[in-house]
Formats: structure tokens, sequence, C-alpha cells
């Protein structure tokens, strides 16, 4: 990857300079049987057009907050990007009360109504479907996104030393999410967190991940390790409900080379 990468946007551009064909992400819900693959360019495409909604639509600025009630999902990640490419700062399960905006998922619309700012609500549904009936007070995101540009480009630079994400209570600037993620790509292969295949170092290395996006661990693993280490994400949700055997399989199909 690009040595002068700085935040989280910077890595995505360099993967898709590098390679916009392979597999980025994908996603299993064993709840629905589920399953979306995205390639680096349209993982990206996802991220423009959501960057656009974001800084045109929401009129989201560098600096302000958005508040993600999300679970760890395709879409999830796409956000995080996208606040990323604009400059606005990612709070996973912050408050929304004290946010300039909120994106929900359908189990959250309640807590995220305490937002005064701009609301999305995101139905999570299968091939990223809308909701039968919009909530109230929210836009629907799979309406609304579709529409946008699939190029994008922020009306102020982003500066990587400004806060960049929230996880845990814990604020990053952007420079410090790429460092981190770097240093987490580079042990991945080594056994860390358990490994269904070793090598040394992480790169091009894919990570299957059952971890919540709620710690800097599920986020590292279910997305910016590799986009820092050129590798892939295998990101599953409601692995709890797969069949016995199944995640030994899904190992082997999906050829995963860390388990986390």
């Amino acid at each position: 990857m690009n040595a002068n990468d700085r935040t989280p946007a910077d890595l995505l551009r360099s993967a898709l300079a590098s390679d916009p064909g392979r597999p980025l992400v994908t996603f299993y819900d064993d709840a629905t049987g589920e399953r979306v693959e995205l390639s680096v360019a349209t993982f990206a495409n996802w991220v423009a057009k959501t960057a656009n909604l974001l800084q045109g639509d929401l009129s989201a600025e560098p600096g302000d907050r958005a508040v993600l009630l999300l679970p760890a999902h395709w879409q999830t990640a796409v956000w995080l990007l996208a606040c990323s490419s604009v400059g606005v700062v990612a709070d996973v399960g912050g408050d929304p009360a004290s946010a300039d905006l909120v994106v929900s998922g359908p189990d959250s619309l309640d807590a995220a109504r305490a937002c005064s700012g701009e609301r999305v609500a995101l139905a999570l549904r299968p091939l990223g479907g809308r909701f039968p009936q919009p909530p109230a007070g929210f836009a629907d995101y799979a309406v609304e996104v579709p529409g946008q540009g699939d190029q994008f480009a922020p009306y102020a630079p982003v500066d990587p030393d400004e806060v960049a994400l929230v996880v845990d209570g814990v604020e990053m600037t952007g420079a410090e999410v790429v460092a981190r993620a770097r240093e987490d790509a580079g042990r991945l292969g080594d056994g860390d967190g358990g490994s269904a295949g070793g090598g040394a170092g992480a790169v091009g290395v894919r990570v299957l991940s059952g971890l919540s996006y709620g710690t800097w661990e599920g986020l590292s693993a279910g997305l910016f390790a590799a986009l820092a280490g050129g590798g892939s994400v295998v990101l599953c949700r409601h692995l709890e409900r797969i069949a016995e055997g199944g995640l030994e399989k899904r190992v082997g199909d999906e050829r995963v080379g860390v388990v986390r």
C-alpha cells in the first residue's frame, strides 16, 4: 500500500489504484442467508455515493460528528469510509443527542430520534433493500443513495491530524487509524487472533471476522487492517446461527487465512 496514505479514505484510494477488481468485503448474514461480495471498485462506488449524500444532501462538513448506530455490516463499512472521505467524525455507537447527524439501523431508531440533526435509516435488508414503510423522521438510505454521483471530491481537504473515528469512547485521528491498522495488518498473518493459514504478515490475507464493530478490534479485523494490508474481509453477522460445521466450510470455501 502507499506509504503516504494518512486517512482511511487514502487507503481506499490506493487499493482502488492498485487492484480495483479484487474482493474487498464479503458479507454473510446467517440469520437471512444473505451473501454479498464487493470488489474494491464496487465498494469504492458505494463510498463515493454515500460521501456525496453526506456532503451534498445532508450538508455535512469536516469536523461534524456522525453517530453510527449500526452492526458490523457491509453498509456500515461504507459509511465509515464515506465519513473519512468528507472529514466527518464517525462515532460508532455514540450518543445521538450530541451528534450533528445519526445513521441508524432498524433496531435503534428510537434511540436515534434523540439526534436533533439529520437522521438516516438503513433497513439492512438483503441486496441493500429499502424499508417497506420509511420510518418517520428519517431519510431512507436505500432510497437516497442510488441517485448520488459515482465520483466524489470533498469541498475542503481532509486533515489527517483531526479526529476521524470514535469507538468505545476513544478518539483517533485519521493518521492514528491508519497507523494502528497497519500495525494490526502486520500481525494478523503471524497467528494474532487465530490463524487458519498462517504466514508472515498480512499482505493480501483474507480475514474472517464475526466481531462487533463496537470496538477497535472489531473495526480493525472487519475492515481497516484489510485496507491497510492489501487484504480482504469475510464479515459475518449472526455467526452464532451458522449450522454445525458451517464455519469450517466457510473458511475453506472463502480461502480464509485468519479467523477472528
